[in-house]
């Protein structure tokens, strides 16, 4: 005979299971659709190997949820004409990074499709964290309201910050080009939002290689590092095809490498760190003396502006600037020999200025690379420049939340959020840390 408890603990169990279970299965019929494009319900059961039943029932819940949508006939070949199930173009997220000089907005879709993008200048340097985190939500209030506009509704954002991140609670633990120092992002932006409306927090450099491997120059490429170019430098490693955090989520900090003992100070409080050799800001200071960052109460320019001042000087066969790009390639490779070293990558991917610049820059990077690297096939690693401009961050934020939509389609619910201004769909709510 069976005692009560256990009797009370097997019922307990088997929902719980069986709830695990389909949510594995609306996860695994997103992903089919996601990779092979809209399939009838017929072909996902034959293509998933689950039961006809099975795929029907999934579908009309992710209906429900409005994850997909039904269009025209199935376009896989089938016998005869079905109707085809498609990932949702009315659902989407955010992705916003906050920087030095500039925020950065990307939203899109669930078929990936970009609906806002956007870029505009921000003088993080003359500017408190309070000010920052209002000026950050307002820029947060008015993407999800313009992606509204479009028509589709957001169901998360995620906000990119040049430092130390912890990701679980959502909190920057250090951002020094910033001066933030445990600053609780995500609280104070859900705060300001739309009750409901999952947020996140993340490492700009580690979304940006999200980003990159998903879309960019290098997508799919297993083993990268992704190098953001910025006034502070940072870096984000994918290895096996994963995203490498560490064990506590800090990895990537590649710009704090000490590449120079006794060097030039930075703004993490100690000296020689790799990004006071070829951060934006120290690449500045040597190709325009005459304009260096900090240096006055102006205004910071948005960094292409910066870049193209440089390029213009370069053109001009300015020696000022020409010695400064082809030191800053040299430390570049000094850097990246290190990186090499350390993960054997296939591919090393310039982002921010360092793309912008890049056929200044990688033949002295890719030069010195190929001298410190130990291992011979290093020679097989080379720098590549990203094509996802400044915005690279922001799309890999994005791409978070849709992730988190296709890890656990369960999480987005149908439960009205406040209206949204001028009116349309209300935010979903994807729950869960």
């Amino acid at each position: 005979m069976v005692s009560k408890e256990r009797a009370g603990a097997g019922s307990a169990e088997e929902p719980t299971d069986q709830l695990a279970l389909r949510r594995t299965n609306l996860t695994r019929t997103l992903r089919h659709i996601r990779r092979n494009g809209p399939r009838s319900r017929a072909a996902i059961a034959a293509a998933t190997g689950l039961h006809k039943a099975t795929v029907s029932s999934l579908v009309d819940e992710l209906l429900t949820r409005r994850l997909v949508r039904e269009i025209g006939a199935d376009p896989s070949g089938a016998a005869r004409p079905a109707r085809g199930i498609a990932l949702s173009p009315d659902v989407g997220a955010i992705g916003i990074e906050i920087n030095v000089d500039y925020l950065a907005v990307h939203g899109a879709d669930l078929t990936g499709r970009t609906v806002i993008e956007k870029r505009v200048s921000f003088d993080a340097m003359h500017r408190d964290v309070e000010r920052c985190l209002e000026d950050l939500t307002e820029a947060a209030r008015r993407s999800v309201a313009e992606l509204v506009r479009r028509g589709v509704t957001p169901v998360g954002l995620t906000v990119a910050v040049p430092g130390l991140v912890d990701v679980a609670r959502g909190v920057v633990v250090l951002a020094p080009n910033l001066g933030w120092r445990d600053v609780p992002v995500a609280a104070r932006l859900a705060h300001g939002l739309a009750p409901g409306l999952w947020v996140g927090v993340d490492n700009d450099a580690n979304l940006a290689a999200l980003a990159e491997y998903t879309w960019g120059v290098a997508a799919g490429t297993d083993d990268l590092v992704y190098l953001t170019g910025e006034v502070g430098v940072g870096g984000g490693v994918i290895v096996n095809g994963h995203l490498l955090r560490g064990a506590d989520g800090f990895s990537g900090e590649v710009g704090h490498l000490p590449v120079e003992p006794g060097g030039t100070p930075c703004g993490c409080g100690r000296v020689g760190c790799w990004e006071t050799k070829v951060g934006l800001a120290e690449l500045v200071r040597k190709a325009t003396p005459d304009e260096p960052y900090g240096r006055s109460d102006d205004p910071v320019p948005d960094p292409q502006e910066r870049i193209a001042e440089i390029s213009r000087r370069l053109q001009r066969g300015d020696e000022a600037a020409t010695r400064a790009v082809e030191e800053v390639g040299r430390w570049l490779g000094h850097g990246g020999a290190i990186l090499v070293n350390l993960f054997n990558p296939r591919v090393i991917v310039l982002g921010g200025y360092f793309a912008e610049l890049a056929d200044h820059l990688i033949p002295a990077a890719q030069a010195n690379l190929a001298r410190l690297a130990v291992a011979s096939t290093a020679a097989r690693c080379h720098f590549v420049a990203s094509h996802l401009g400044f915005t690279a961050a922001a799309r890999g934020g994005a791409g978070v939340v849709v992730e988190r939509m296709i890890e656990d389609p369960t999480a987005v619910t149908l439960t009205p959020a406040q209206p949204q201004p001028g009116g349309g769909p209300r935010p979903l709510l994807l729950t869960g840390p």
